[in-house]
């Protein structure tokens, strides 16, 4: 038996032993005793101590070897080096899951890691599904559980919220208190040594009681896993994360342009674009989220209209709506006619409908019925300004009629503070999400539209890639026994050859007269390059030469090259110079790449070449594998894609063979785990055909 399989009996225990419970008020040991009791709990709550006695009127067991077999669940707050034992105890008796509250583990030093580690052991042999250590605990309120030492108990809601900090459950616990907040869940995770983030989204999906699962993490362990169970939650529940500590400052060094554009945070950022997770950068943001998706539907197209007191807030939302992936809807001239009957002339009819400061909460229920009729308006946006006239409880009670009404998302905007507070407080315990500015309303909007577009994407197709692995695992293994980091463009070349990709004619010539033969082979111009296993930066030993058009600037390069990159390398072995075509006239030049991240496997990159990829950093990036729309999208993801697509009757280039070469780097990434990171830099492509012209590999030895 996993781990996994005890979540059941973790988040729904018959039974609750507290190892380390103390009768003394304000000990941890004491506050998840009460804090059970205070929640509820029916099953059988059992305190244990060697000295005995009661607490809270509960009889004290005062041996772990006295609790009853099969035991659900375990809190457990002893001295760290008492943890252990106290753990295989409670396996030996078959207990099925534990909390760890107790702290100084890996957190404290290289003594705390090692006794994690052994914790950790532990809890695999007996197949305990452990929560920590140097966690607050867990809350659930439907089962009448608060396992946790937390200064409260939230109410019951649909919202299921993990974090890895303590410090910040705690805060957002009281948070939470205060603004009426529910869960259905509310986990600290810790130290993470057996549950983790996967595991938690693997049974928050199937968790009835959670619509929106909501997460902060620090760092990810097991992002394969991370990424499978993320994608699979998404696909049926909106998961919203904080994801702390968003530079790139710790990223190891890398030797190519997408190692070093590709940092820390970048590669967290693509896991949750392609795994579906909403990603938010403030708490605020994760709650205004977390209530409206819980409350509302979500909205079945772009078009937004909006219903205002005043036309200041109405153009602010309209703009924010302009730089959003909303539109602003055209509303029909059937509902423009029926405005128009009840609304004064000197109303604005068209979206933002803008029914002036002197309208009381009857005009606000006949314009919302109207708008709410509307088959284009896919969502709504009812904005009121606190105006002698208008009846603000009145007007919410319209905004909740009408949200009630239609099976389309109905946000609100009641700007103002202290009139507006017991609008709010309706709006809110309605399930109508109420925002103090126009902007915050649209970004959830806008959010909610993404998420169901997002749902609502065809099923991945992913493109069969044939390649030779008997010669690329000739190429690789003869670096890996010469323990050759480096597989530069002579040497690669095979590799590109084996997976089938295009190329310039290209000849190795070990002679200035051999280059001279190749190059009328070839064709003029032509291009030369030095070659050598040594030298990965070509341009750092002045070892390229373009545009030579006859044999004498051949032989001449080829002496020139190889001399200097001979006196500049010394330790290095010259093989010669690569003879290459020259692009042909209108191409572009791109680079795709990957590198290998510490959490989530291969990640790719895509942009331009020269300053768009140097200077701008025009870059978009992928997970491996690449499916045929993410493909798609990674060449479109780029703000120079217009290049591409062609200007001023410029023709497009070959974007399908663009896309090709693009998942032939995604299949190489995976078929090669000795890879760290790969580039094909440049790739020519023009309106008929796309080369790799140039390609290095750096491999673990």
């Amino acid at each position: 038996m996993t781990p996994k399989d005890n979540l059941q009996a973790f988040f729904y225990p018959d039974a609750v032993a507290v190892i380390g419970a103390s009768a003394t008020p304000g000990k941890v040991g004491h506050t998840v005793v009460t804090n059970m009791l205070s929640a509820g709990y029916t099953g059988k709550l059992l305190p244990v101590n060697p000295k005995g006695g009661e607490i809270e009127g509960l009889p004290v067991v005062t041996d772990i070897n006295d609790l009853p077999r099969g035991l659900d669940l375990a809190v457990i707050s002893v001295p760290p080096a008492a943890v252990v034992e106290s753990v295989r105890q409670l396996g030996a008796i078959g207990t099925k899951s534990a909390i760890v509250i107790t702290a100084g583990f890996k957190e404290a030093g290289k003594e705390g890691h090692d006794l994690e580690q052994a914790l950790k052991a532990a809890c695999e042999e007996y197949g305990i599904s452990l929560l920590g250590p140097n966690c607050l605990g867990m809350i659930n309120g439907a089962a009448g559980v608060n396992a946790s030492f937390s200064g409260g108990q939230p109410g019951l809601g649909s919202i299921a919220f993990f974090s890895q900090s303590g410090a910040l459950c705690v805060a957002i616990l009281d948070w939470a208190l205060g603004a009426n907040i529910g869960f259905s869940k509310f986990i600290s995770l810790g130290n993470k040594a057996v549950l983790d983030e996967a595991d938690m989204l693997e049974y928050l999906n199937r968790d009835e009681a959670t619509k929106v699962i909501l997460g902060y993490i620090e760092n990810v362990e097991h992002g394969e896993e991370f990424l499978k169970q993320a994608r699979r939650a998404s696909l049926n529940k909106p998961v919203i994360m904080i994801k702390a500590g968003t530079t790139a400052a710790g990223a190891k060094a890398a030797s190519s342009h997408t190692g070093a554009i590709a940092g820390s945070d970048q590669s967290y950022t693509t896991a949750f674009h392609q795994s579906g997770v909403i990603r938010v950068g403030d708490v605020a943001s994760l709650f205004n989220l977390a209530q409206a998706f819980s409350s509302q539907p979500l909205p079945k197209g772009p078009n937004l209209a909006v219903v205002t007191n005043a036309g200041g807030p109405g153009i602010l939302a309209a703009d924010a709506a302009d730089r959003s992936r909303l539109s602003m809807a055209e509303l029909s001239p059937r509902t423009i006619e029926k405005l128009q009957e009840f609304l004064p002339s000197y109303a604005a009819f068209y979206n933002p409908v803008d029914i002036v400061a002197d309208a009381d909460a009857r005009r606000y229920r006949q314009t919302l019925d109207v708008i709410g009729e509307d088959p284009m308006v896919h969502s709504i946006l009812v904005l009121l300004t606190p105006t002698a006239s208008v009846e603000i409880e009145k007007a919410a009670e319209a905004v909740i009629r009408t949200a009630r009404k239609w099976s389309k998302p109905v946000f609100a905007c009641f700007m103002g503070k202290s009139r507006m507070a017991e609008a709010r407080r309706m709006l809110m315990e309605a399930g109508v999400p109420c925002y103090a500015f126009p902007e915050p309303a649209v970004s959830s909007i806008e959010t909610m539209y993404q998420y169901y577009l997002w749902k609502n994407r065809p099923e991945p197709e992913y493109a069969e890639v044939e390649r030779d692995m008997e010669a690329v695992r000739r190429v690789i293994d003869d670096h890996l026994r010469r323990r050759q980091a480096e597989v530069v463009e002579f040497e690669a070349r095979h590799v590109l050859e084996a997976y089938n990709l295009p190329t310039p004619k290209t000849r190795l010539a070990r002679t200035s007269e051999e280059a001279v033969a190749a190059a009328d082979e070839i064709g003029y111009p032509v291009v030369l390059k030095i070659a050598s296993p040594n030298i990965s930066h070509k341009t750092d030993v002045g070892g390229v030469k373009i545009n030579l058009y006859n044999a004498v600037e051949v032989e001449e390069s080829f002496k020139e090259i190889t001399a200097r990159a001979q006196r500049m390398r010394r330790d290095a072995y010259i093989a010669g110079c690569l003879v290459q075509e020259m692009a042909p006239p209108g191409v572009r030049e791109v680079i795709i790449g990957f590198k290998r991240d510490e959490q989530f496997g291969p990640m790719l990159m895509f942009g331009l070449g020269g300053v768009y990829v140097e200077i701008m950093k025009d870059i978009s990036f992928k997970l491996a594998p690449l499916s045929r729309q993410d493909a798609f999208e990674i060449v479109r993801e780029i703000k120079s894609y217009m290049l591409l697509k062609g200007l001023k009757g410029e023709k497009p280039v070959n974007l399908t063979e663009l896309e090709r070469i693009i998942m032939v780097m995604s299949r190489l990434a995976l078929d090669l785990p000795e890879v760290l990171e790969a580039e094909f830099n440049p790739v020519l492509v023009n309106h008929e055909r796309a080369m790799v012209a140039d390609v290095r590999m750096t491999l673990s030895v």
